[in-house]
């Protein structure tokens, strides 16, 4: 690089660095930064409000999918995924010799790129010199999705010509194609499926950065335009649309353009691919042009059509970006207040906000919705797992109860279709799907990972999590009217799905797959049989507070449940003895999820050592790639054990690699890059919220109940804005004067 590209790439990094807030320019643990280096393995992140999002892109300009809360495509042969919407943030810009968006990525033409996703502000800012054909542009691009004002996107793009002339601008909503090829997943088995994707000419295998795995499968849905139309006058545009077979949609976009702007032309594009406004104008050499692009969007049962949407957006621009922005960083600010502060390890306290960063921008408030496995992508398909209720509801629940509670909500609002499924099993109360359509909660597993039907223990998973909720909010009323309904009908479940050995004198679980899914119809896996204990306790208990009667047999049923273990190792297994452990899996064990914070089986501290070490040891000989679900909770486990130095490699281990630039996006395994599952995010965050801090949510309350432990090279862990039963707290893991790690509870 040159002496003048090294000059100007510090001084656009200044630029975009001065945009920012001044906290967020001071603690670089918000900001995350791509350079020209990233162009070859960039792997985009995301801007959202938990309602709508848009993917990131290198040049801050592309046209980029975006995605909208359980707005699911339904296909007859298919399972629901998610309908990509159609994209918003989109701007193009043409000098004379080429368009940004159609030009290669080259650190000469793109002269001093910095693009800035700071976190504390939501926001995603990109700079650089436009040098193609003999023209340079210094190019400036700012994009947010309101997290105030949750219908509402902008994007301002900022153009200093370096020359006299005319150039061209376009301000798109793309139109997306239905994706082809498209397989029936809903029968396809997995041979077949395999076969499918080898013909279409893709595969399965994993990829290299920045090359999503699995797009073969994990495709988007298709929304279909019904209408669209724009304004030239009112430099607007505006759309209704159809997830197919699913529900209504509207966008709307209002343009504002620089007043010193000599505009030659302003023109309506509508094709097949994108409605668009195109204008051509006369710029000077030197001056600097803003222009802003405002976006409204909504969907069916939030927001209205296409006419409300333009008034919104109509409104957006007489508002103003700045005062947009300021209302947008106003309320991510408010949002921090809540964190996760660690002092003396800068690289772990990045990774733990870009952790939050994701799921606050999943999240929503006074809703029903649940979180997808993988955020608004179409990963996973959108649907949601136990991933929602057992990884991403206790991360939230105590920094924002209010982001956690529409996920136990969700389960309530779905019982029906949960009841049918168990019906259809024979079985009673509720059985909720191992893959849930976020949108209607029924059933979507994909038939060829049909067997993890029997993966059952997201049942237990449910009911720990509307009981965690009733603890930490103290909410009588909820209980009553939300919580015991499902409590009770899970508890039903499990009443009728269990078996009684009467030789043994024991009540078992069979034919179940366990959560090291290559084990599929096991007897009495441990951990399910272990959550469906706790699920039947919970449901005695939430029976005393509601004042409504238990079936006795719970109690019978608890009190006998089979957990299989081994006496001469004290230690737990997998699953019954009669199965062989011994498969090549990406977990090794899943003995290390019975240390798991919500479940948090009871045993010694032998036991507990032992199973430690068991998960250990499988892991090196039976572990391949690695599932992050699973290596998050060594860190729990290493701090249950009191082991602070082993507690902090496990964190240390959990931050490499997982997490793809320049974004830190998480990935399924560090190999793979089936990216944005926000269970890995979430389960990393627990390590912190209740591993080094020993915190359980119990009946005790927001209970100590494992000594703190603090890795030797931090000198502090703080969990600020702490909100537990109508209560606030600051708490914070810190050394005394021996150098024993203690826990200090500060009230607000």
């Amino acid at each position: 690089m040159s002496f003048r590209h090294l000059r100007l790439s510090g001084l656009l990094l200044a630029a975009i660095a001065g945009a920012s807030t001044s906290y967020a320019a001071t603690d670089p643990s918000f900001v995350l930064t791509a350079s020209s280096d990233n162009f070859g393995n960039y792997f985009p992140g995301y801007l959202a409000n938990g309602y709508f999002s848009t993917m990131t892109s290198p040049r801050g300009t592309e046209p980029a999918r975006a995605y909208m809360v359980a707005f699911m495509d339904y296909d007859q042969r298919d399972i629901s995924r998610p309908a990509a919407i159609p994209g918003w943030s989109e701007i193009d810009y043409n000098p004379g010799g080429g368009w940004i968006n159609a030009t290669r990525l080259d650190k000469k033409i793109f002269a001093g790129y910095a693009q800035t996703l700071d976190m504390y502000d939501g926001t995603l800012t990109t700079g650089y010199r436009f040098e193609y054909a003999n023209k340079s542009t210094d190019v400036k691009v700012t994009t947010f999705v309101s997290q105030a004002d949750t219908h509402l996107a902008a994007t301002r793009f900022t153009i200093t010509p370096h020359f006299d002339g005319n150039v061209e601008l376009s301000f798109p909503i793309r139109l997306w194609t239905e994706h082809q090829p498209r397989f029936p997943i809903g029968s396809m088995s997995g041979d077949q499926m395999i076969a499918g994707v080898i013909a279409s000419g893709q595969n399965l295998d994993n990829k290299p950065v920045p090359t999503p795995d699995r797009a073969a499968v994990w495709y988007p849905g298709y929304t279909a335009v019904l209408s669209s139309d724009g304004d030239t006058k009112q430099m607007t545009l505006w759309l209704d649309g159809r997830a197919k077979q699913g529900l209504n949609m509207a966008e709307a976009a209002a343009i504002e353009l620089p007043e010193s702007l000599a505009i030659q032309s302003v023109k309506l594009d509508q094709t097949s691919e994108l409605l668009s406004l195109h204008i051509t104008a006369k710029v000077k050499q030197g001056m600097t042009y803003t222009f802003t692009k405002y976006l409204a969007a909504s969907r069916q049962d939030w927001g209205g059509d296409a006419k409300a949407d333009v008034a919104l957006a109509s409104q957006a621009r007489k508002t103003g970006f700045d005062s947009l922005l300021a209302r947008h960083q106003a309320a991510w600010h408010e949002l921090w207040k809540s964190d996760i502060v660690i002092d003396g390890n800068p690289a772990v306290q990045k990774a733990v906000h870009s952790d939050l960063y994701y799921l606050l921008s999943n999240s929503t408030v006074g809703t029903a919705w649940p979180m997808g496995a993988c955020a608004l992508t179409p990963n996973y398909a959108g649907h949601a797992f136990w991933d929602s209720d057992s990884w991403v509801f206790p991360a939230l629940l105590l920094l924002h109860p209010e982001r956690a509670k529409p996920i136990v909500m969700f389960r309530h609002r779905t019982m029906q279709p949960a009841r049918e499924r168990a019906i259809r099993y024979g079985a009673k109360g509720t059985m909720y799907p191992w893959e849930s359509d976020p949108q209607t909660g029924v059933d979507n597993t994909p038939h060829f990972a049909y067997g993890v039907y029997r993966e059952i223990h997201v049942n237990a998973d449910i009911s720990i999590a509307q009981w965690q909720y009733y603890l930490a909010s103290g909410d009588d009323a909820w209980l009553k009217q939300y919580g015991w309904p499902v409590i009770r009908e899970v508890a039903q479940f499990w009443a009728s799905r269990v078996t009684y050995n009467k030789a043994a004198d024991r009540y078992e679980i069979m034919h179940v797959t366990s959560p090291d899914e290559a084990y599929d119809d096991v007897p009495n896996d441990s951990f399910t049989n272990a959550a469906a204990r706790k699920a039947l306790q919970i449901a005695i208990e939430a029976a005393k507070k509601v004042d409504e009667p238990a079936d006795p047999e719970w109690s019978t049923i608890a009190a006998k449940m089979y957990i299989p273990f081994l006496d001469q190792e004290q230690r737990h297994l997998d699953f019954d003895a009669s199965v062989p452990h011994d498969k090549i899996t990406w977990m090794g064990s899943s003995l290390a999820w019975l240390m798991y914070p919500n479940l948090d089986l009871p045993m010694s501290q032998t036991v507990r050592r032992h199973d430690f070490e068991f998960q250990l040891h499988e892991l090196k000989v039976h572990g391949d790639d690695p599932n992050e679900m699973m290596m998050v909770m060594l860190a729990v486990g290493a701090s249950e054990l009191g082991d602070a130095r082993s507690a902090g490699d496990w964190i240390e281990r959990n931050r490499v690699g997982f997490l793809k630039p320049p974004f830190n996006v998480r990935t399924e395994t560090v190999a793979n890059n089936a990216g944005y599952i926000l269970a890995t995010s979430a389960g990393f965050l627990q390590s912190m919220i209740y591993g080094l801090t020993g915190l359980r949510i119990d009946d005790k309350g927001l209970d100590a109940a494992y000594s703190p432990t603090l890795p030797p090279d931090w000198n502090s862990l703080t969990l600020k804005r702490v909100s537990f039963q109508g209560k606030q707290y600051d708490i914070t893991v810190k050394r005394d004067v021996q150098g024993k790690a203690t826990l200090v509870r500060k009230a607000l």
